[in-house]
């Protein structure tokens, strides 16, 4: 990885989301995790080396920001922010040339009450991105992990968009590059009817993975979604 990054093994998050303790040089350093959900809900890190990148603000409370897990030979993002930064520098790329036109794009657009993650102004559709971290040996990655109560009320919400006309497309990031296909958990039974609902109504749907090369996040393969 080119980036200077520090090394160090991941010891807690605490109670402020946003923040851990890393070990560094065999000291706690009080890190922050660019996420908007606790990674607790997903993988336990506890022991395990982690990649950390400095904070270069002057007054940030925390020395350094966790960006990544080293597992089996592999490096895999943790500062979920670059999830939607990498899907929107290749939302051109000819991998989604399914949406149509895509010349104007905004980022975190509110449209009739909703932020986007991304809107494409040309064909009005709304685009929504999830990224999954799963370390199943099947190679199968599941979305929602958990129970979202968030990720529900987003779906009500995107049937809603659907029904006025809009377009929408969910696009699943794995962040493991191991992982092979991507499938709807059955057991969040709300989620998954919803979900199957906005299909029904037009929603499109695509899977990627991405792979850190050079401690750059790229997306290296389409991945099957199984519904």
């Amino acid at each position: 990885m080119k980036q200077t990054f520090r090394r160090g093994i991941f010891k807690e998050e605490l109670k402020n989301r946003f923040l851990s303790l890393v070990e560094v040089d065999g000291k706690d350093a009080l890190c922050y995790i660019p996420a908007s959900c606790r990674l607790s809900n997903f993988i336990d890190l506890t022991g395990r080396e982690v990649f950390l990148l400095p904070v270069v603000s002057p007054n940030s409370r925390t020395k350094y920001s966790i960006y990544a897990l080293y597992e089996s030979n592999n490096y895999i993002l943790l500062n979920l922010s670059k999830v939607n930064e990498t899907i929107e520098k290749n939302i051109r790329s000819r991998r989604f040339s399914f949406l149509g036109k895509r010349i104007h794009i905004r980022k975190e657009h509110t449209v009739n009450g909703y932020k986007s993650d991304l809107f494409i102004d040309d064909t009005k559709t709304v685009v929504e991105i999830k990224s999954i971290l799963s370390f199943t040996k099947d190679k199968e990655a599941q979305f929602p992990s958990v129970y979202s109560q968030r990720a529900i009320e987003q779906m009500r919400k995107l049937s809603v968009l659907l029904d006025k006309g809009f377009n929408v497309c969910y696009i699943f990031v794995a962040l493991n590059p191991k992982s092979k296909r991507l499938s709807i958990n059955e057991d969040i039974k709300e989620y998954k009817d919803l979900f199957n609902v906005c299909v029904k109504k037009g929603m499109k749907v695509k899977g990627v993975s991405l792979k850190l090369i050079d401690g750059e996040p790229v997306i290296i393969s389409s991945l099957p979604i199984i519904l």
